[in-house]
C-alpha cells in the first residue's frame, strides 16, 4: 500500500468520526490529526502542555521534546503559528512539535492573543514574553537557554521576524536580545505597507507609525542569521516580502539566507513539516540546517 492510499485512508476515518463541517473548519488541525496517525512518526513526545508564561489569556505554551533525550542540553525552537493574527491554537500545531523534536530540539509552541480582541503590538509582545519564559524555564525540560532559536510561518513568521529584528521587544521585558541565535521564518509578510488585506488593516491600521509595523524597519547588519524560505506561488504572502527583506539584508551586510521554493504555496511550507507531506518541500531538512549550524 502506498504512502497516498494509507493518507487518504486516514482522511476518511477521520471525517466519518467527526464530521466535515469540523475536519474541514481547521486545515492545521486536519493536519495534526492526519500527520498523528501516519506510520512512521519521528521519536518525539510532548512533555508538557498549557503551561502558562503570563497571566492573559491565552498565554500559555507547550513543550515538545526527542523520547530520548540524552544528558545534554538541547538546542531549542520556539515555533509561533500563522492564521493572520485572528484565529490558531497550539493544539492544532502538534506536528511541529513532533517534527523539530525528532530532529533533536526542544520545541515550544506558544498561544498568543489575537485580533479583535487586541492590535499591534500585543500579538508580539506576547510572543516576547513566552521567549522570557524560555530562558527562565527551558533548562528544567532538557533545553539549552544559550541555545534559543525562533520559527514561524505567516503571521506566526511576522512575530518571530519583528523579535529577531527589534529587539525592543525583548529589552522592555529584561531580555538581551542576543540571546535569539537566529530565526527559520516561512512565507512572512516583512514589508507589507499599504496594507492590502482587511485583517492586516485590522491587525495594524490603528498603529499611528505605519513604519514602525513593518519588520523591513529594523533589518541591521547585527541582526540575527535569518532563513527567509518563501514559495514562489505564494498568493497570500506575496513572495515579494521576502525579496525585498533579502535585499535589505544584502545592502547591509547582515547573515541571512533566502530560500526559495519554485511552485510551492503559502501552505506548502508549513505543510512540509508534516510527516505525509514532507516530500513536498524541503522546508524541515532546510530549516532544521540552519537553525542547528546557527545555534552550536
Amino acid at each position: 500500500m502506498t504512502i497516498g492510499r494509507i493518507i487518504l485512508g486516514i482522511v476518511a476515518l477521520i471525517v466519518a468520526g467527526l464530521g466535515y463541517a469540523y475536519f474541514f473548519a481547521s486545515p492545521p488541525m486536519m493536519l495534526n490529526l492526519i500527520d498523528k496517525m501516519t506510520p512512521g512518526q519521528p521519536d518525539a513526545v510532548q512533555i508538557a502542555k498549557d503551561v502558562d508564561y503570563g497571566t492573559a489569556p491565552r498565554q500559555q505554551l507547550d513543550v515538545w521534546a526527542p523520547a530520548k533525550p540524552g544528558a545534554k542540553k538541547l538546542p531549542v525552537v520556539i515555533f509561533y503559528y500563522g492564521g493572520a493574527w485572528t484565529k490558531g491554537s497550539r493544539q492544532e500545531y502538534g506536528f511541529v512539535g513532533r517534527a523539530f523534536a525528532g530532529q533533536g530540539f526542544i520545541v515550544v509552541i506558544p498561544d498568543y492573543r489575537l485580533v479583535p480582541g487586541v492590535r499591534f503590538p500585543i500579538f508580539v509582545q506576547d510572543s516576547a514574553l513566552a521567549v522570557k519564559w524560555v530562558r527562565d524555564h527551558i533548562a528544567d525540560y532538557g533545553g539549552d537557554p544559550a541555545r534559543i532559536t525562533l520559527s514561524g510561518h505567516s503571521a506566526g513568521a511576522y512575530n518571530a521576524a519583528m523579535l529577531a529584528l527589534d529587539g525592543k521587544y525583548l529589552r522592555d521585558i529584561g531580555v538581551d536580545p542576543k540571546i535569539v541565535r537566529a530565526a527559520a521564518l516561512f512565507a512572512g509578510p516583512y514589508a507589507f505597507y499599504p496594507w492590502e488585506s482587511d485583517r492586516a488593516r485590522a491587525a495594524f491600521s490603528a498603529w499611528p507609525t505605519p513604519a514602525e509595523t513593518q519588520p523591513i524597519t529594523y533589518a541591521a547588519k547585527d541582526t540575527p542569521p535569518l532563513q527567509l524560505a518563501q514559495g514562489t506561488a505564494d498568493d497570500v504572502v506575496k513572495p515579494r516580502n521576502a525579496t525585498r527583506l533579502a535585499k535589505r539584508l544584502t545592502e547591509l551586510g547582515a547573515r541571512f539566507e533566502l530560500k526559495e521554493y519554485a511552485g510551492k504555496s503559502h501552505n506548502d511550507l508549513v505543510m512540509g513539516l508534516s510527516l505525509p507531506f514532507r516530500g513536498n518541500a524541503t522546508t524541515l531538512t532546510d530549516s532544521t540546517a540552519f537553525l542547528k549550524a546557527n545555534s552550536k
